[in-house]
């Protein structure tokens, strides 16, 4: 019951003291009007929720048709430029459909210089003009041999004429087909940034008319948030002068120390308490000296219990010493003793061993005897 005691008085002591430091913790927040809450406005901030909420989904459907408006324009530049790789590959289809019909190498007037059929076509020798095979050392004729000079020569330039006229109307057909291309390319293109400058200002206005209205708002809100504001600071300034009020007139700053006691029986309210009185204080420092004068006896009592313990210590382990002197002596004897009797032992053996060997001797000649002697001497 002793040990008891100062324990809880301990634990009753630490309890008043953390009790003290979080009356002391919350006296410091009740009078640094910085960190204390009065309320909040749960109305306006739903308000102020609803209407962010409203704005972000306006934003979003906005950007969500820029993104649309932005994806079909690439969509439609993408078809022009389909259309215009498909136009580029047409007229190279024709132009190569051109070489393979009109411009074939058949109709090249030095295609008789290469022809691949050249010795199949030609005639050998010649077969006019008193042909007869043209003897003559068969030199076939040199200039002036050929009757049908002029003809052929007029026929080829003929030939020529019309096929340079020819190349001459498929080119101006292949430049006005190009330019009317072109016209037809320009005034698309022309047409597409007329719609896509319209669609861009539309857009501009739309913008604008956003942000006027954005700032409208803005500005009626930051109206509504400072008269709140002002209101609010109005409101916590009454609040606090309020509290001062009932802080200064109350009991708590009054220190009386009547409130402490409850209404209902005598219990001490601990969130109410000032301090104890004389006559408590008192009772505790008898308390406590009482509790010094017990842990003073326990000390001494605990004292002679260790100096008990100790001589009792002191007696075995010198019980103990004798003991295993009187082993060590023991244990000597018996080994001198055991000293004793191997050196008889020995000498018995050694005796017995010279009697055998004179016995061994008597049996051999002089000189063997003499050799073995030395040889056991040595």
């Amino acid at each position: 019951m002793s040990g008891l005691g100062p324990q809880r008085d301990l634990q009753e002591a630490a309890a008043i003291e953390r009790r003290r430091h979080q009356e002391l913790l919350r006296k410091s927040r009740i009078f640094n009007a910085r960190f204390r809450t009065i309320g909040v406005d749960k109305d306006a901030l739903d308000a102020q929720v609803k209407e962010r909420k409203i704005q972000e989904a306006t934003e979003k459907a906005l950007h969500e048709k820029f993104a649309n408006e932005m994806k079909r324009n690439d969509r439609l530049m993408c078809l022009l430029e389909e259309r215009q790789k498909n136009e580029i590959k047409d007229m190279n289809k024709a132009l190569q459909e051109f070489y393979r019909s009109c411009q074939r190498p058949q109709s090249r007037r030095d295609f008789d210089l290469y022809d691949p059929q050249a010795l199949q076509k030609d005639r050998p020798a010649r077969v006019s003009d008193d042909d007869p095979r043209c003897t003559v050392s068969g030199m076939q004729r040199f200039v002036g041999e050929d009757l049908n000079y002029e003809q052929r020569m007029k026929f080829q330039k003929e030939q020529l004429r019309e096929w340079f006229l020819q190349q001459q109307k498929d080119w101006k057909t292949a430049l006005a087909d190009q330019k009317l291309a072109d016209d037809l390319y320009d005034k698309f293109r022309v047409e597409l940034d007329r719609k896509l400058m319209e669609q861009q200002r539309k857009e501009e206005e739309n913008r604008r008319a956003v942000c006027t209205a954005t700032k409208d708002f803005n500005r009626i809100q930051a109206a509504e948030l400072a008269y709140k504001k002002e209101l609010e600071k109005s409101q916590t300034l009454k609040d606090n002068m309020d509290e001062i009020t009932f802080l200064l007139r109350g009991d708590f700053l009054s220190e009386k120390p009547d409130q402490a006691i409850s209404p209902l029986d005598n219990r001490v309210l601990v969130n109410r308490w000032k301090g104890m009185s004389q006559d408590q204080l008192m009772a505790i420092r008898h308390t406590q000296k009482e509790q010094a004068l017990e842990n003073l006896r326990v000390k001494e009592q605990e004292r002679r219990r260790e100096a008990e313990w100790d001589r009792q210590r002191l007696q075995a382990a010198r019980a103990q010493l004798l003991l295993e002197r009187d082993r060590q002596r023991q244990s000597r004897e018996r080994r001198r003793h055991l000293d004793c009797l191997n050196a008889e032992l020995s000498q018995e053996q050694r005796a017995k061993n010279i009697y055998l060997k004179e016995e061994e001797y008597s049996n051999i000649p002089t000189a063997q005897f003499y050799a073995q002697f030395n040889t056991t001497t040595r």
